[in-house]
């Protein structure tokens, strides 16, 4: 990669880069002027840019891609625990901004809202964050958690497919979820219906779709979802969830699974509360059958005790025997690509400069799942700092900061009332300003 400008705002010097987009794994400084990548060659002179920041020892990569979590109000009333509410779901959202902790700089909501409910979701969180917001858009107009995700008369793929022409920027597909997972089957409630439907906005309005998925057979059997019923470029997310076949009585991998991925069926994690096992998991990577993407299904009830956050999940799959380049290319170049966005998850020069800066701790760790057993492991992923478009958004050791007593003299300064610019040590941008909508 060449240069396009001899000084730069934003140098990163020293890391070990892993660019899986542009096939780069090796020490290498990586140079941003503005919002975008500048360069990313061998030994730029420090010279040549305002800020240098030493990251040596660390990993840098692309912004990490979270396609699975859930940030939005969805169909959850405002009043979700009052007596008389429609539905007394709480509502599913974490702060969209949290993920900028883990180097995650894109993030997809997993149909929290439907054709009802986006509008909300899109005027609260993906117009007002610094991360990056996509989302899928539940089949469901109501969206989650509003007590009428069991509705098929909700499941209009006319209405659904309208809204995602209107909103395409934002949207890369459909969501069908929790559809009918215990009651009888009746006139009202077809095995099918959720998928089917998804399917037919997908189709319509040409995006993939995004599977949450229970099985019930014989009406409905798992291998029917992904050898029948999905299309190419579809995604079954929680695929080591505990209710799937993945794993034979013989201890190997269901010959369906390497059939649907054949035919280009996507395969995502999906972390969550309640939809990952090692005793699918382990089985499947010891035998090379690698999740396409590693995403968490963060809410409200996976993020403080069992998903946590995306170094969490990674750093469980670098435990089950997935390398470094496995883990990042999973979270960067190949979700990119399952959600059409392939100008994401790089640092080729010109791209948009989100990046991640890695540790990689070595110790005895452990790490849990669904079922509340345990997996130990040598190593594990934190995020030193993260960079949004070009600004310093997560930076908790102060990579990029000068000690105190070389700030410059404006740092010093006493303000004499509230409305002057703060004491600061550089003025370099720590505010990602969301340039983009």
């Amino acid at each position: 990669m060449c240069a396009q400008s001899s000084h730069y705002d934003l140098l990163l010097k020293g890391g070990h880069v892993i660019d899986p987009a542009n096939h780069i794994d090796r020490v290498m400084d990586v140079a941003v002027t503005g919002t975008r990548i500048a360069s990313v060659a061998a030994d730029i002179p420090a010279t040549d840019a305002g800020k240098v920041v030493d990251v040596r020892h660390l990993y840098v990569t692309p912004g990490l891609i979270d396609i699975h979590t859930h940030i939005a109000q969805g169909g959850a009333p405002l009043n979700w625990f009052a007596p008389d509410a429609r539905s007394h779901l709480r509502p599913l959202m974490v702060m969209a901004d949290l993920m900028l902790q883990s180097g995650v700089t894109t993030i997809v909501d997993a149909g929290t809202s439907g054709a009802d409910t986006f509008l909300a979701e899109k005027q609260e969180v993906i117009d007002r964050s610094q991360v990056r917001v996509l989302a899928w858009l539940n089949i469901v107009a109501d969206g989650m958690n509003g007590g009428l995700e069991q509705d098929a008369d909700q499941m209009n793929p006319e209405k659904c497919a309208a809204s995602i022409r209107k909103y395409r920027p934002y949207i890369v597909g459909v969501k069908t979820a929790h559809y009918w997972t215990e009651k009888p089957w009746d006139a009202e409630h077809q095995p099918w219906v959720g998928v089917d439907r998804a399917e037919a906005c997908g189709h319509e309005a040409g995006v993939p779709i995004m599977v949450d998925f229970f099985p019930r057979p014989p009406e409905r059997p798992y291998s029917d979802l992904i050898l029948k019923k999905m299309r190419p470029g579809d995604i079954h997310t929680h695929v080591f969830a505990q209710q799937f076949p993945i794993i034979l009585p013989n201890g190997k991998v269901n010959p369906i699974m390497w059939e649907a991925r054949k035919r280009g069926v996507i395969f995502d994690v999906g972390h969550g509360a309640a939809s990952f096992w090692f005793r699918n998991a382990m089985p499947a990577i010891q035998q090379g059958f690698l999740p396409d993407s590693i995403s968490t299904d963060l809410h409200c009830g996976s993020i403080v005790q069992i998903a946590m956050s995306l170094n969490e999940v990674m750093s469980k799959f670098l435990a089950m025997g997935e390398t470094l380049q496995d883990v990042i290319q999973q979270t960067t170049m190949n979700p990119a690509r399952e959600i059409h966005h392939p100008e994401l998850g790089t640092l080729s020069v010109g791209s948009m400069a989100d990046i991640a800066v890695l540790q990689l701790l070595h110790g005895h760790f452990s790490y849990m799942d669904c079922g509340f057993a345990r997996q130990d492991g040598s190593e594990k992923l934190t995020t030193a700092m993260t960079i949004r478009g070009g600004a310093v958004v997560f930076d908790p050791s102060g990579l990029s900061m000068v000690e105190w007593q070389k700030a410059r003299e404006q740092y010093y300064f006493i303000p004499t009332n509230q409305a002057m610019p703060p004491a600061s040590a550089d003025d370099y941008p720590r505010i990602y300003r969301n340039e983009e909508k």
